[in-house]
């Protein structure tokens, strides 16, 4: 009876074992992780966060790569040499480097392991993250600010950034329209919003012919910033000067300065609009035509100069 209750703890620990190893952790310090693959065999990758993963043109047709809900698969259909693949955090912009090499299967080799990836303990305080103190003090502050606002019942403060907010969101939403995916700087704490396509933008720089749309819009802690894109609609240039913006905005910035006549390649730039306590619609001036349809074009145009 013994010898049997033994052996049942000896194979209930070997499966508890085979459980734990089922997944392989690893750690995201900034420095490229090793995926090996088998061809032929799907490897999965957990990262917990909608990622987009960046597949060198060189090994497109060798690999399949498909992203769904926090997990990544990896079929290599061919043998690959050594490759780097970029995996991105759709919410925050964070890229994360993978080395893969895919070898054909040998025979009586174990199945390839899932891996989990994890933040890990030493990443270094990125650009627009929220300031904080290093070592031991750091946990005795934040329990003592907690206790403080016990003790007030008031909301804590938001936290203090090394770079002004809405410098910190112009530079991520120019990043994300403009710069190419591996150079994207990751900023804690962005999320996208999501835009109104039927939102009227025709007083926003009601003395230019431009034709105005919204691009995109990203929030951080109190503030949002719009991409919205500017065209000229004229065959003559036109200067760009944020004085003519009508509208309740903490920044706005131009791409380029000036929009060239309408055909040519510079007829079309960026605008970055920043905005604290609500979105874009809400700093907007009312369109004079959707107060009243009855005004005539001609009133429309007088009251917008």
């Amino acid at each position: 009876m013994r010898s049997s209750h033994s052996l049942a703890l000896v194979l209930g620990g070997l499966l508890l074992s085979s459980l734990a190893q089922a997944t392989e952790i690893r750690k995201w310090e900034r420095v490229p992780m090793a995926i090996p693959l088998v061809v032929g065999q799907e490897r999965i990758l957990f990262v917990d966060a909608n990622v987009r993963v960046g597949v060198p043109p060189a090994i497109a047709d060798k690999i399949r790569v498909q992203s769904t809900g926090g997990a990544i698969y990896l079929l290599a259909k061919d043998a690959i040499e050594p490759s780097r693949l970029q995996l991105q955090n759709a919410a925050t912009g964070e890229i994360m480097l993978a080395d893969i090499a895919a070898t054909p299967a040998q025979e009586g080799h174990a199945p390839l392991e899932a891996i989990k990836i994890v933040p890990g303990d030493t990443t270094p305080i990125r650009y627009g993250q929220a300031a904080s103190r290093s070592g031991s003090s750091a946990p005795k502050a934040a329990a003592k600010a907690s206790r403080q606002a016990d003790e007030d019942d008031d909301e804590p403060a938001p936290p203090k950034r090394e770079t002004p907010i809405p410098v910190v969101l112009t530079r991520y939403a120019a990043q994300m329209l403009y710069a190419p995916l591996r150079t994207l700087e990751p900023v804690d704490g962005v999320a996208q919003v999501k835009v109104d396509k039927r939102l009227d933008l025709s007083t926003l720089l009601p003395a230019l012919p431009v034709e105005a749309s919204q691009l995109g819009a990203w929030r951080l802690d109190d503030h949002w910033v719009t991409a919205v894109k500017l065209r000229n609609q004229t065959g003559q240039r036109l200067a760009l000067d944020p004085r003519e913006l009508m509208g309740d905005f903490a920044t706005a910035t131009f791409q380029h300065p000036y929009l060239g006549a309408r055909g040519d390649a510079s007829d079309t730039t960026v605008l970055y609009l920043v905005t604290k306590d609500h979105g874009l619609g809400q700093s907007l001036l009312p369109s004079l035509s959707a107060a009243d349809p009855r005004v005539s074009p001609e009133a429309r145009h007088a009251a917008q100069k």
